[in-house]
């Protein structure tokens, strides 16, 4: 085999295990596809914490306890080259999360936990005693059904924060967030029927209309009722129209010459 297609094969190997194997890196830049200026957001601790904003600075703390010796496991237990991958990847990516979230927290002294809480601790038991490909369905699922409950949770606090390095560490974590969905999706084994269904929109739309109607209900209870011995108005001017024709009638008959008269001139 000549040396020119020895190198061309080569270079369609390496190709092929770039995509398979670092799809993200493949994508990286997709034409068209904005990354976020994540430069323009400031950093210097500024404005209110919430209690919603110490939360999620702790749990992304805590996504990290648990993530991280989940990947080193899946490195170590998957016999599948792109889960042990993705549990490499996303592992140290946790690492650089982790070590912003923390800084983050120092800077706003916001106590961190040091271990993962109970759910967490479970569900890397549930690695520990398994082997193979259920090794590898358990890493998948239970970290693709994490990661979709904590990205609603980061756009609430990205959007509405006033701590401006809460925003950016907000904005860094549903950057690291997504990526990790994604590499976790490319295993093609995710158990997409298990994930939880997003509420359907007329639902949406009930139940921000609910407390609007409950208020309308609650003024038309306190509104007073018509009295039982009043006259609704349609009566009240049925009674006004026939008092005038009588009050007509009985002028003509008292002055008819007056109204003659008139008769006359007219």
């Amino acid at each position: 085999m000549a040396a020119t297609e020895r190198r061309g094969i080569g270079l369609v190997f390496a190709v092929l295990g770039l995509v398979l194997l670092a799809p993200q890196a493949a994508l990286a830049g997709e034409p068209g596809v904005p990354d976020p200026p994540n430069q323009l957001i400031t950093d210097t601790g500024e404005g209110t914490v919430s209690a919603a904003d110490k939360d999620f600075v702790i749990k992304v703390r805590l996504a990290g306890l648990w993530e991280i010796p989940a990947g080193q496991m899946a490195q170590e237990k998957s016999k599948d080259p792109r889960i042990q991958q993705i549990g490499k990847d996303i592992a140290a990516q946790h690492v650089v999360l982790d070590k912003m979230d923390r800084a983050v927290a120092k800077k706003l002294g916001i106590k961190l936990p040091n271990v993962p809480n109970a759910d967490q601790q479970g569900w890397l038991g549930e690695m520990r005693g398994a082997e193979g490909t259920d090794f590898d369905q358990i890493y998948i699922d239970r970290l693709r059904a994490a990661h979709g409950k904590i990205f609603p949770a980061i756009a609430t606090i990205r959007a509405s924060t006033r701590n401006d390095s809460v925003r950016k560490l907000a904005q860094r974590a549903n950057q690291f967030v997504m990526t990790h969905m994604t590499l976790l999706e490319s295993s093609t084994i995710v158990d997409f029927a298990a994930l939880p269904t997003a509420p359907p929109p007329a639902a949406a739309t009930t139940a921000a209309a609910a407390p609007a109607l409950a208020a309308a209900d609650t003024n038309r209870a306190i509104s007073p009722a018509p009295s039982s011995g009043g006259l609704s108005s349609p009566v009240v001017i049925v009674v006004v129209l026939a008092s005038f024709g009588a009050a007509v009638l009985i002028t003509r008959k008292m002055w008819p010459g007056g109204q003659r008269r008139r008769r006359r001139y007219y």
